[in-house]
């Protein structure tokens, strides 16, 4: 069943972090986005890698809605060019409105926050609550040791296999959407064992 990604929410870091590669590849994210005609969802900032995919969507001619919280607004990192910026109250609040707005997900590099949004929602769709795609753009191996932990987490039975591969690994921004598109949720349980 092929997935229409007219929306894709984007979790990103807030720092560009250490190396040039993680800007260009959020660049590289944020255009190939805007030439397909797909809506960029994200946490609403300017700064760190989060701007720069919202920035690179603007200027490719795509349409970007940012969800942020007052608190961030008020520590004023919120982009001041999105089409649209919606502020919530909370960041539990700009999660699940993130979630409801996004066809997928893609995680870019990031820390304990970009971490937390995409295990939330990997953990959504391993109970049901909706049946979306996420996957990781591993620039430069940095989620190597992420993909290696949940294979290890398969192994020992805590992690179905089937849920283990909710979880895409891919370095190219084009190649990672097509694997979004193609996504069908699996149709087993949570529990391994009754």
């Amino acid at each position: 069943m092929d997935v229409v990604l007219d929306a894709v929410c984007v979790f990103a870091g807030s720092n560009p972090g250490a190396r040039p590669s993680y800007l260009a590849a959020a660049a590289s994210l944020g255009g190939a986005l805007a030439a397909a005609g797909t809506t960029v969802v994200y946490g609403g900032a300017s700064v760190g890698l989060m701007g720069a995919v919202a920035d690179a969507a603007l200027a490719g001619g795509g349409r970007v809605t940012g969800v942020i919280p007052q608190h961030l607004v008020d520590h004023e990192v919120a982009h001041p060019a999105l089409s649209e910026l919606e502020v919530v109250a909370s960041m539990h609040a700009r999660k699940q409105r993130m979630a409801d707005l996004a066809d997928a997900f893609v995680v870019l590099l990031g820390g304990l926050g970009t971490l937390e949004e995409a295990f939330e929602v990997l953990t959504w769709t391993q109970l049901g609550l909706h049946a979306k795609p996420l996957g990781f753009l591993d620039v430069d191996g940095y989620f190597g040791a992420l993909g290696t932990f949940l294979d290890h987490a398969a192994t020992e039975r805590f992690i179905r296999p089937e849920h283990r591969a909710l979880a895409t690994f891919d370095p190219d921004p084009t190649s990672l959407l097509e694997q979004l598109s193609s996504f069908t949720a699996p149709a087993v349980g949570k529990w391994l064992d009754p």
